[in-house]
């Protein structure tokens, strides 16, 4: 195996938190278990994909509250919210409620751009207005502004017994500088580098550099890096699936959801030419080696690895403990001292 010019320094995890719809409360029960059970395993973080309308988290910052009161370290993010459903006012304060809560242990993750499938439910968001709404980085960097603590009000000060503050409350220290940005092509690494984010790179990027994944993923990597002026830091979303402690039957679904998605992997995908990642599937050797070559990965100091959507719970559990227990000692990670 080819040694790593510099250790993996931070290990998480990302789920959609799928539930049944005749049983929603088990599947949020599920992931606040997953979320416990990184936290034992020493992992650095645990990231809630965001979803509307479908079978998964709708509302990460509810998840993430209750994850709060039942962790003390690990710490929490979205990978990522799409701010165009989103009040950014009223989102900045249950944000910084929620890093409140957690003690400061909250890592919000964005996308700008209209959300996904909008058209589907803009009446139900936006009745009438739908027209009018602003949804590029601007929605953004309003929030942003919000949770750092700017001037929101025109009055402060005692009336009656109330007492108003004229910026969002509470006002939580230091998340403005934990804010992500979940970037998928040059411009949009390069946006979130000048504007100071943090970037997610997950396991589908645009390909404006040809049909090569690692390829186009490492530049926009790059561009990152180079709009930001310093390193900067930049987390990593593949979908790593380790066998080591896998049973045969447990094996097999893996080898049959794998094989399901190889078809799209090399392919560009729409106008966009959008590019998949293939799913890295095997030994935590075999995974290691197959990491080590990837020239994206080489130059990346966080990874929050992606659970596949339709596993089982006792599934996730296996992973995990590979990821942390084999996968992860071979990257050159080591695992967090409990609190």
């Amino acid at each position: 195996m080819p040694t790593p010019d510099s250790p993996l320094a931070r290990l998480g995890f990302l789920t959609i938190g799928l539930f049944d719809p005749a049983d929603p409360r088990g599947g949020h029960e599920s992931t606040l278990r997953l979320i416990e059970h990184g936290e034992r395993l020493g992992l650095d973080s645990a990231w809630l994909r965001h979803r509307h309308l479908q079978y998964g988290i709708s509302s990460p910052v509810a998840v993430l509250a209750a994850a709060s009161q039942r962790t003390s370290r690990i710490e929490l993010g979205t990978a990522v919210t799409p701010i165009g459903a989103e009040n950014p006012f009223r989102l900045a304060e249950d944000l910084a409620t929620v890093d409140v809560l957690t003690g400061g242990r909250l890592n919000p993750g964005f996308s700008a751009g209209p959300p996904m499938n909008i058209d589907r439910y803009r009446d139900a968001i936006y009745p009438g207005t739908f027209e009018q709404e602003e949804f590029g980085y601007e929605r953004l960097l309003r929030f942003r502004d919000f949770v750092r603590g700017d001037v929101v009000s025109t009055f402060s000060g005692t009336e009656g017994i109330e007492v108003f503050a004229d910026t969002v409350q509470p006002h939580a220290a230091g998340l403005a500088e934990r804010l992500w940005y979940g970037g998928g092509s040059t411009r949009s690494a390069e946006w979130a580098g000048r504007h100071g984010f943090h970037l997610l790179t997950s396991s589908v990027v645009q390909g404006e550099l040809g049909d090569d994944f690692a390829e186009n993923q490492l530049h926009q990597v790059r561009a990152y890096r180079e709009a930001l002026g310093a390193r900067g830091r930049v987390s990593q979303g593949l979908v790593v699936i380790p066998t080591d402690s896998a049973s045969p039957a447990q094996i097999e679904r893996y080898e049959a959801y794998v094989a399901s998605r190889a078809g799209r992997v090399g392919v560009p995908h729409g106008p966009r030419r959008m590019l998949f990642a293939a799913d890295l599937l095997g030994t935590s050797e075999q995974l290691a080696e197959r990491l080590w070559a990837d020239a994206a990965f080489r130059e990346i100091d966080e990874v929050a690895f992606a659970l596949p959507f339709s596993f089982e719970h006792d599934d996730y559990l296996q992973i995990l403990d590979d990821l942390a227990g084999r996968l992860g000692p071979l990257l050159g990670w080591k695992p967090a001292a409990s609190a």
